[in-house]
């Protein structure tokens, strides 16, 4: 199962100058107990955005940068050796940033989504979600509040 886990807002931004733009306790909760104990795909940009790797995961990191590495990181240079490289019959997360969102949107089986309610300004976005091949199986919204500076839904869409 190849699952694309990303907070999305309305008009598709994910985020600006390798930075996300929204601070969402709840999608950073929800992230970390979808991903825990997986393997986690992502661009080197998303990897270099993060303060530190993010523990018990399996961090895959594409680049075409030949001589790049990074301690206890496995790196590949295509999104196909990324996926060859994890545990068949289990779930694995693509993770960002847009060009892989972009590449592996064909390729995924589920897209675990957390749309935030606003648009923004951004240069990175996530592929549109064709519903002629997507199913939305689960909404649970959110209202903005304390700890949230925006209303957001989870979804879960299932390739049709």
């Amino acid at each position: 199962m190849i699952t694309l886990i990303a907070a999305v807002a309305e008009n598709n931004a994910l985020g600006k100058d390798n930075q996300l733009l929204w601070h969402l306790t709840d999608d950073f909760k929800r992230f970390k107990n979808r991903t825990s104990g997986h393997y986690i795909i992502m661009g080197r940009k998303t990897f270099e955005s993060f303060p530190k790797q993010l523990p018990n995961r399996t961090h895959v990191i594409i680049t075409r940068q030949k001589e790049y590495t990074s301690e206890n990181c496995i790196v590949v240079d295509s999104l196909e050796k990324a996926i060859a490289i994890c545990p068949k019959g289990e779930e694995i997360f693509i993770i960002g940033g847009g060009e892989i969102y972009k590449q592996s949107i064909e390729t995924a089986n589920k897209l675990d989504i957390t749309r935030v309610h606003h648009s923004f300004e951004a240069d990175t976005f996530f592929p549109e979600i064709d519903l002629t091949k997507w199913k939305l199986t689960s909404s649970e919204f959110h209202p903005k509040d304390e700890k949230h500076d925006f209303d957001f839904t989870f979804e879960t869409y299932l390739r049709k």
